[in-house]
């Protein structure tokens, strides 16, 4: 048996300013850039700083599950690789993707209200 590592205690310190965020979040472009936020702010937590993470290491994709994307240079870095297949890290990035497409194809389903406050 494998030794698996827990990051649920780390989403749980991101999840209630992740959420509030999306809740605020105005058009999909902004949900886009708050979970790229949240999830940087998860890495920097997890590794402490270790890793400099620049903007294309982790977006979300809305057209293709699992709805998110981790870049080539960040999964060749060897503390996220050694982090990434002994944890539960690609599942606590699926939990945020899926909320992050929740609130993305509701805005998506209702464009009216971003258009009202941009008018305003």
């Amino acid at each position: 048996m494998t030794k698996q590592i827990s990051f649920t205690k780390y989403e749980n310190l991101v999840l209630p300013h992740f959420r509030d965020k999306l809740n605020k979040a105005e058009s999909t472009e902004d949900v886009k850039k708050f979970f790229v936020q949240s999830a940087a702010d998860l890495m920097d937590k997890i590794l402490e700083g270790a890793v400099e993470l620049e903007n294309e290491d982790i977006a979300l994709l809305p057209d293709q599950p699992p709805h998110y994307k981790i870049s080539k240079r960040l999964l060749s870095f060897a503390p996220f690789k050694d982090i990434w297949g002994e944890s539960d890290l690609a599942r606590v990035f699926e939990r945020l993707s899926e909320s992050a497409m929740n609130r993305y194809r509701h805005l998506q389903k209702h464009p009216e209200k971003t258009d009202s406050k941009i008018r305003m």
